[in-house]
């Protein structure tokens, strides 16, 4: 009988010394990446590879001016070792708040723990408005260069060389695996780009379009906006229509952005229209690339 009562108790026994190995076990030692936006945790995620854990707050498909700074961002921030963001007021208007509930001043400006991506990437010059009513005027340059891959290949060996500054046995790793990725991005911009037929023409809903005319044989010639940050007007409209009479082109704006002013000039100019995501679904580098083709498609498909 007590031979019995041994083998009945062992399970028991098995399965509490498998609990407490559990709880004693190191916890993951990687670094503790927080990302503002897809694009920049698809950097983090392919430089640091199973070496790091990546939480991104902006969801792909909402305007990173307006986020709210939520309880679950500044939980997440609360824990990290890394917070990756854009700069140059993007996040002007909910991250310092985020911060200061986060309470970890190993993320504070200045401190290791701080990556401002626009510090490492040069900036196309912003429109630059006087008086009231000015909207997004970012006085330091235009923010939106995540749509430029050549800007996150080099964005991408900065990242590495911080990564590796925090947990150096892993440095050259991260390197390597910056090195990687920004060869990829080159050749398929490079890929990409010789199948634009050049000289085309488009506007832009906001300036977060900008930067496909850097890597792209193409030109933006005109804003849906008037004054970036400020709807469409009817007036503005009109006179944006009389300057491109004529010619041919192409509409785009971000799939939050309202529609209207683009279907006006479609109906008056015939000019494509083409909404289309900023950021792309998935912070990975094949989730990137597809939005690189579908960017470049507006124009391969004329």
């Amino acid at each position: 009988m007590q031979t019995m009562l041994k083998l009945i108790k062992l399970p028991r026994i098995l399965l509490a010394l498998a609990a407490v190995l559990l709880l004693v076990q190191p916890a993951f030692a990687g670094l503790q990446i927080v990302a503002t936006t897809p694009s920049l945790g698809m950097l983090a995620n392919e430089i640091g590879g199973d070496q790091v854990t990546v939480r991104v707050l902006a969801p792909a498909d909402r305007d990173v001016h307006y986020l709210d700074a939520r309880p679950s961002y500044m939980a997440a921030m609360r824990r990290a070792d890394l917070l990756l963001h854009i700069g140059a007021g993007l996040e002007a208007g909910w991250l310092p708040a985020a911060l200061s509930g986060a309470a970890n001043p190993a993320i504070n400006q200045g401190r290791p723990g701080d990556f401002r991506a626009a510090n490492f990437v040069s900036l196309r010059q912003s429109k630059t408005v006087q008086g009231p009513n000015m909207g997004h005027v970012h006085a330091e340059g235009n923010p939106h260069f995540t749509i430029d891959p050549q800007r996150l290949a080099l964005l991408g060996e900065a990242l590495a060389q911080r990564m590796g500054q925090l947990q150096p046995a892993q440095a050259d790793l991260f390197a390597e695996q910056a090195a990687r990725l920004a060869d990829r991005l080159n050749a398929e911009a490079e890929r990409l780009a010789a199948q634009v037929r050049p000289g085309q023409d488009y506007v832009a809903y906001h300036e977060d379009l900008d930067y496909l005319s850097e890597w792209l044989p193409v030109k933006v010639v005109g804003y849906l906006e008037p004054v970036p940050g400020i709807p469409p007007t009817a007036r503005h409209l009109r006179e944006l229509t009389a300057q491109l009479e004529d010619t041919q082109g192409h509409v785009l704006f971000a799939v939050f952005q309202p529609e209207r002013g683009a279907r006006y000039l479609q109906e008056r100019l015939g000019w494509s229209v083409n909404p289309l995501p900023l950021e792309p679904a998935q912070p990975t580098l094949d989730s990137y690339l597809a939005l690189m083709s579908q960017w470049a498609g507006v124009f391969i498909h004329d």
